[in-house]
C-alpha cells in the first residue's frame, strides 16, 4: 500500500459518511459536514495496516464518523446569532447527524458500541463544559482534556474491535495535530476559549511558549511510538507528514 493508495482509502471513507447524512436543505444552508481527515485515517488505520476487517467494522467506523460530525457542528454554533436560520439549522444538523448514528448502529443490533460510544460522547462533553466553569485547573489538565475531545470516539471504538494496540498512537499524533491547529489560530490573533483557559492557568510564561514546549515534548513521545510501532512504513510516515 503506497501513500496514493491510503489517501484514496480515506477520501473513499469521507464520502461513505457524507453519502450516509446527506441531505439537501442542510447541504444549502450548513454546508458540507465537518469531519477531520486525521481522525478519518485513525479510524481506518487498523484496516489500513492488514488487521482483520469486515462491513460491519466499516459500517460501525462511519457511525463514528458521523459521531463526530454531528458534534463538530454543534460546535460552530454562535450563541449571539443563535436566533438566524442558518443557526438553527445548524444545531438542527447536528441533531439529524446524532439521529442517524443511532439509526444506522440499531439497524446492525450493536448493543456494544452504541454504549462504547455513549460513554465517550458523555466524557468529551464533559470536558467541552470545564471552559465554562470556575474552577482553577493547570495547563497540563487542559491538554488531557483537548486529548479526551479528540481522541475518545476512536479510542471506545478501538475498545470494542480489540485494536487498542494503535491508541498511544493515535492519542500522541491527533493531540499533536491540536495543539499545533490551537498554536495557529494564537498566532493569527484567534484564540480559542482552550487557549485563554490555558493562558490563566499559567505562571510567569506566555501560552505561546507553553504549547509550543509541549508540541516539541509530545513529537519526541511520538517519534518513539513510531519507532517502536507495528504499523507498516508508509503508514509511519503519512503519520509523520500529520505532524511536521
Amino acid at each position: 500500500m503506497d501513500a496514493t493508495t491510503i489517501g484514496q482509502a480515506v477520501g473513499q471513507f469521507k464520502i461513505s459518511i457524507l453519502d450516509s447524512i446527506r441531505h439537501n436543505t442542510l447541504l444549502k444552508y450548513t454546508g458540507t459536514p465537518l469531519l477531520n481527515e486525521q481522525q478519518l485515517f485513525f479510524l481506518l488505520l487498523p484496516k489500513l495496516n492488514g488487521e482483520a476487517w469486515n462491513d460491519d467494522i466499516t459500517k460501525s467506523a462511519i457511525t463514528v464518523g458521523i459521531v463526530h460530525s454531528s458534534l463538530a457542528e454543534h460546535d460552530k454554533i454562535h450563541v449571539t446569532n443563535a436566533e438566524s436560520k442558518e443557526q438553527q439549522l445548524t444545531v438542527l444538523s447536528g441533531d439529524y447527524y446524532s439521529g442517524r448514528y443511532y439509526q444506522l448502529l440499531a439497524q446492525m443490533e450493536n448493543i456494544t458500541l452504541i454504549r462504547q460510544l455513549s460513554k465517550a460522547i458523555v466524557a468529551r462533553c464533559e470536558h467541552e463544559i470545564t471552559v465554562y466553569e470556575k474552577q482553577k485547573r493547570n495547563f497540563y489538565e487542559w491538554i488531557d482534556s483537548l486529548t479526551v475531545i479528540e481522541t475518545a470516539l476512536i479510542e471506545r471504538f478501538y475498545h470494542v474491535y480489540q485494536y487498542e494496540h494503535y491508541k498511544i498512537l493515535m492519542q500522541q499524533t491527533l493531540i499533536v495535530t491540536r495543539l499545533k491547529r490551537e498554536l495557529a489560530n494564537l498566532l493569527q490573533g484567534q484564540p480559542s476559549i482552550y487557549i485563554e483557559r490555558m493562558q490563566s492557568s499559567l505562571l510567569g510564561q506566555s501560552v505561546k511558549e507553553a504549547l509550543e514546549d509541549e508540541i516539541n515534548n509530545r513529537k519526541q513521545l511520538l517519534d518513539a511510538s513510531i519507532t517502536s510501532s507495528a504499523v507498516n512504513d508508509t503508514l509511519k510516515q503519512r503519520i509523520i507528514e500529520m505532524v511536521s
